[in-house]
C-alpha cells in the first residue's frame, strides 16, 4: 500500500441485510452504495454510510451552525 492510499479518507459503509461493513474512499461512496443496492437489493436503500458517522457529522454541522449564528 502506498502513502497515497494511506492519505485517502475512507468512510464505513454498512449493510445490515448482508451483514457486511466496508471502508470506501469518500469520493466513491455514492456510487458504491448505489451499485451495492442495485445489485443485491433491487435498488432499495439498504446499504448506507454507518449511522454513527452520519450522527457525528450531523452533530458537528449543527454545532458549526450555532457557532456561526452566535457570531452575527
Amino acid at each position: 500500500m502506498s502513502s497515497d492510499d494511506d492519505d485517502v479518507l475512507r468512510v464505513p459503509i454498512v449493510c445490515e441485510e448482508c451483514d457486511t461493513t466496508s471502508r470506501i474512499p469518500l469520493t466513491d461512496v455514492p456510487d458504491a452504495i448505489q451499485k451495492h443496492n442495485d445489485r443485491l437489493h433491487d435498488g432499495e436503500d439498504v446499504a448506507q454510510v454507518d449511522p454513527e458517522i452520519v450522527r457525528h457529522v450531523t452533530d458537528l454541522a449543527a454545532e458549526d451552525i450555532v457557532l456561526s449564528d452566535d457570531s452575527e
